[in-house]
């Protein structure tokens, strides 16, 4: 069974695209192109359940057609209409090096550790709802929000969860 900590959004299927099956999926992250895995997950019914790519083509910067095996007809893909997008964790990591593209989704469930502060608790959420993504992060019952920008990330430790901060003094 495939655990909620074992995966990270990349997207969303929007609606099917003709009759075979095909279907529009809006993506953050491209990585399903960039990563050899034969495979994307969704959440059916509260489960994590993955589906093998048969084929896929870019349609535009942010939206692919994607077709999956068993999905052979417009019903079943109106039937994953709206289902959020997954992808392993493990793949990406086998992949990782200096040079990846995180998407902000990709760090939910890492320890943050400020270069000053020390240890700030687990990044539980993303909340991209705002001209500024922020990350949404508990210790406890504290919670804290802070900025999700580039220029606040010293070092990513992905195989440990781990997200190493420099923030900026007076921001916690």
């Amino acid at each position: 069974m495939i655990k909620e900590n074992e995966v990270f959004k990349i997207g969303k299927f929007i609606k099917p695209h003709g009759i075979k099956g095909e279907m529009n999926f809006s993506f953050e992250n491209d990585v399903f192109d960039r990563v050899d895995c034969p495979y994307l997950i969704c959440r059916i019914d509260n489960i994590l359940v993955p589906f093998f790519i048969e084929e896929y083509r870019f349609k535009g910067k942010e939206t692919a057609l994607i077709k999956f095996e068993d999905i052979d007809n417009e019903e079943k893909a109106r039937r994953m209409s709206g289902l959020e997008v997954y992808f392993p964790r493990k793949y990406y990591e086998e992949e990782s090096n200096d040079d990846i593209e995180y998407s902000w989704n990709f760090f939910i469930g890492f320890s943050v550790i400020d270069k000053t502060a020390g240890k700030l608790g687990i990044i539980e959420d993303i909340d991209d709802k705002t001209i500024n993504t922020l990350f949404l992060i508990k210790d406890g019952e504290d919670e804290l929000i802070i900025p999700a920008t580039e220029d606040f990330i010293e070092k990513v430790d992905a195989r440990k969860k781990m997200l190493y901060l420099a923030l900026p003094e007076g921001l916690i």
